[in-house]
């Protein structure tokens, strides 16, 4: 099964925030989980995609980059983004695609935006996902604090299905390259 993870909006503006806003919920295991995703998988060959949101940090500068305590693989391919959708106008469903990609391993900002969409938009377009539930986050919002937001999303998106392909959630700890979406059908 080929497969390959997802790391969105992990850049340095959207996890430490700016004057406007604050940076996302935990932070720091944020980043732990997202390094320890990256080594397992490179460890098995698996991979990587970052997303870049073009309205962080206006496009440009260090604020915009990858967070610098992400351990950014040199192969590692990067798309840039100017919608919520990491999907939209970006080319990365057309390389998915060609690649013949089945399962995708999401992580990254936030939660109820980018992760959500990529999620459904990955279900949608014949992959199966693998939502890390300890690799994703966001800040607090009008009605929920980020806590609750991603327990929700959590709890949302196992088991969301589009007739033949599922997402999951798990934490990064489990077995994430050996998928079992097939237990779902």
């Amino acid at each position: 099964m080929k497969q390959v993870v997802l790391i969105i909006d992990a850049q340095q503006e959207l996890i430490e925030g700016n004057q406007e806003q604050s940076g996302v919920f935990k932070k720091e295991q944020l980043i732990t989980t997202i390094n320890a995703v990256i080594e397992k998988a490179k460890n098995v060959h698996v991979p990587m995609i970052f997303v870049r949101d073009l309205e962080v940090a206006d496009g440009s500068g260090k604020r915009f980059e990858i967070h610098e305590k992400i351990n950014v693989p040199e192969e590692a391919m990067i798309f840039d983004k100017t919608a919520t959708n990491s999907f939209h106008g970006t080319g990365l469903l057309h390389h998915l695609k060609t690649q013949e990609i089945e399962h995708v391993v999401v992580m990254g900002c936030a939660t109820q935006h980018c992760i959500d969409s990529a999620v459904r938009t990955a279900t949608i377009n014949g992959m199966d996902v693998t939502l890390v539930g300890d690799g994703h986050s966001t800040t607090d919002g009008g009605v929920l604090h980020a806590e609750q937001i991603i327990q929700h999303h959590n709890e949302t998106l196992h088991g969301h299905y589009n007739v033949e392909n599922f997402s999951i959630v798990r934490k990064a700890e489990e077995e994430i390259f050996e998928p079992t979406h097939h237990s779902y059908r």
